[in-house]
Order: structure tokens, then sequence, then C-alpha cells
């Protein structure tokens, strides 16, 4: 399958860690609204099928704490956002206000699989006390663990002329 080559095309400077950490707090307030949005419709539906009675009991005696079919939807809902935005645009929202684009070395856009590394290798960077983060401050290409890893790069892109 051909790689589709994201616009604007050409050589842009690595993303400074502050930059990069602007986008993600942006990022992180979007998919707090995600998470919020998608457990309600989860427990809506799982009212429907046990019944409000049920429910309360249920969470009265701490039955649903720790759900782990909820923990595993969140989980991918948290990864299909960020992977369709970065396969199809290079861009999240938080990146597009901050002009950051994640992309090949070649400028085409990542593949499913290199968003999927990227995400799971970001999630062992902040368990690691964001040490993966912090690795972009002593890497000569300012790239972190889930960038050397997947193989792609955050440049700056410049703002769009209207």
């Amino acid at each position: 399958m051909p790689k589709h080559l994201l616009q604007p095309e050409g050589e842009f400077p690595p993303v400074d860690l502050g930059r990069r950490l602007a986008a993600m707090f942006y990022d992180f307030l979007l998919c707090t609204a995600l998470l919020i949005v998608t457990a309600g419709a989860y427990k809506m539906i799982q009212m429907a099928f046990l019944g409000e009675a049920r429910m309360r009991e249920l969470t009265e005696a701490g039955a649903l704490d720790g759900d782990p079919l909820l923990s595993t939807i969140l989980l991918f809902a948290l990864f299909g956002f960020f992977a369709k935005f970065w396969t199809h645009g290079g861009q999240t929202l938080g990146m597009q206000v901050w002009g950051i684009r994640v992309q090949n070395a070649d400028g085409s856009a990542i593949s499913l699989w290199q968003a999927l590394l990227r995400f799971v290798v970001s999630i062992g960077s902040w368990l690691c006390l964001g040490l993966g983060f912090i690795w972009a401050l002593f890497d000569k290409r300012k790239r972190s663990w889930h960038d050397i890893y997947s193989d792609t790069q955050l440049v700056r892109i410049p703002k769009l002329k209207k």
C-alpha cells in the first residue's frame, strides 16, 4: 500500500519537550472527556441489562470496582483516538493547536502498527516516571522513547496561511 505524504511537505525542525508537553496536556483534557463519555455509555448499557436496582446493589457492594471489561474498552477508546489522528493527518487536536505533527522520516503518515507501538511505549514512558519523555532532552534529534521505538518523528510545522 503506497504511503501518503502529509501536507505541508518539507523539512521541519524537531519538536522540543515543552511544546510536546503542552500538546499532551491539551490532548489529556480531550481524552478525559472521551473516557467520561465512554464510561457513561458503558454504564448505561450495563444498567439496561442488569436493571437499576441490581446496579445499585453491585455498586454498593463494590462488585463493579476495577471492572476489567470497562478498563479494556477505555484503553481501546484511547488507542482509537490517537490512532485515528496519527495515521490520517499526523496530528491530534492538541498537536494541531501547537503546530506539531507525527510522521515518518520521509514525511508520510505513520502506519497503524507504528501508532500502536507509539501508544504502548508512551504508556511505558509515563510509567517510568516520565523518563521516556525526558529522554528527548538528551537525544540529538529530540526523540522520546516512543519516537525511537516506532521509528517516527515529531516535527514542528508552520502555520498554514489562509
